[in-house]
């Protein structure tokens, strides 16, 4: 017969877990996602269609989503760490043979009911598995190198994917975010810097792979009034309307680059500068005041978590939320090349979101669960 405690655990009601459960956390979310709201019903010129109330109902679901994850056991997120991460290479190489495309790369695929971007699913899956495999091993065998071999292919396996699709902005997230649990898990300092001499030197061959729009992006980074009516559009318009704002912005609503349709991809991409431009400096630091709440309570959760997988996972998601933003809020500003990185629960998307609640359920269920201890081994929890 179904019992659900084998799925909540034996130690705590589920009662018990709600009253754990930081209701605080989920408020912060639910204040940062209603900024985007309120951005996406100005972009579409003061309407809820077509995007704020698709993000507003996918926030809802997402918060459902969120609450379930978070009450099940830490320890069967450690059982299923491969199994989903599994499911998400399968839809990730699924993507090249039966994927379909939009704004030029190929890296959605149609369920009928749903379209899903499976590279988003791959960055909280690869957070889940790299967590339960170092999490099996002592400090002292972490830096072994026949201990690195099945992570470092966790890793390379699904960034070759991504690559091809292309999504370059994936594949750095991707690996980025690997990188921080190895080092976090004990790797030695010399693994990275050979790695780091090893991207050095393969940077010549990189260029040569990359796509003419990629290679025109770096070219535009460097030198933006190159192509002011092409690759360099974006960032020109990007940066007319974040200077344009000034200090507390020009009104909600009263955007004029973006309204005007000077601004393109203002609904995802670029939906910082439209913040920027409506409500200026002010608006903008206090979103990014929002997310580095949201971090630091990731990190602390981390920091509490007395099992090695907690504390990794944890971690994961806390360097996940900031590239996210990072990467982001970077481009729009010309700090960074262009890359397909959205705002973090701003940014219109319905992948990005839900995938994102997903990744807070576990954060938080590290977070109920965080005195929880499990042996190297794994556990007896069936």
């Amino acid at each position: 017969m179904f019992d659900l405690r084998r799925f909540t655990g034996h130690e705590m009601k589920i009662s018990d877990k709600l009253m754990e459960f930081n209701w605080g956390f989920l408020l912060l979310l639910g204040v940062i996602s209603s900024i985007g709201f309120a951005m996406l019903y100005s972009v579409a010129d003061g309407s809820f269609s077509p995007w704020a109330m698709k993000q507003i109902v996918r926030f809802g679901i997402g918060s459902a989503i969120m609450i379930g994850v978070a009450l099940i056991d830490l320890r069967v997120w450690m059982r299923v760490a491969y199994p989903l991460y599994a499911v998400a290479l399968v839809l990730v190489a699924a993507v090249d043979i039966v994927g379909f495309k939009g704004m030029g790369a190929q890296r959605w695929l149609n369920l009928g009911i749903i379209q899903i971007q499976p590279s988003e699913i791959m960055k909280i899956t690869i957070l889940l598995a790299l967590a339960r495999y170092f999490h099996g091993l002592a400090l002292d065998e972490v830096s072994r190198l026949r201990n690195l071999i099945v992570p470092a292919l966790l890793i390379v396996v699904p960034v070759g994917l991504v690559v091809k699709q292309p999504d370059l902005g994936t594949a750095i997230l991707l690996t980025v975010a690997g990188g921080v649990i190895f080092f976090a898990a004990g790797l030695a300092w010399r693994y990275f810097i050979i790695a780091g001499l090893a991207v050095l030197g393969a940077i010549p061959v990189i260029w040569e792979r990359l796509h003419d729009y990629q290679r025109n992006r770096v070219f535009t980074f460097l030198d933006p009034e190159r192509d002011p009516l092409g690759a360099g559009y974006h960032i020109l318009q990007s940066k007319i309307a974040l200077g344009s704002g000034g200090l507390f912005g020009k009104g909600f609503m009263a955007g004029t680059q973006a309204h005007l349709n000077f601004l393109p991809e203002k609904q995802t991409d670029f939906i910082f500068t439209m913040l920027g431009e409506e409500l200026g400096f002010v608006g903008g630091i206090v979103l990014l005041s929002l997310y580095f709440a949201a971090l630091m309570f990731s990190l602390n959760v981390a920091i509490q978590c007395r099992n090695q997988f907690g504390r990794l996972l944890a971690l994961g998601v806390s360097v996940t939320l900031f590239f996210y933003v990072f990467i982001n809020t970077a481009m729009v500003m010309g700090l960074l090349p262009v890359v397909g990185v959205p705002l973090p629960l701003v940014s219109y998307g319905g992948t990005a979101m839900l995938s994102l609640m997903f990744a807070f359920g576990l954060l938080m269920s590290c977070y109920i669960h965080r005195n929880l201890e499990i042996g190297r081994g794994g556990s007896n929890f069936w």
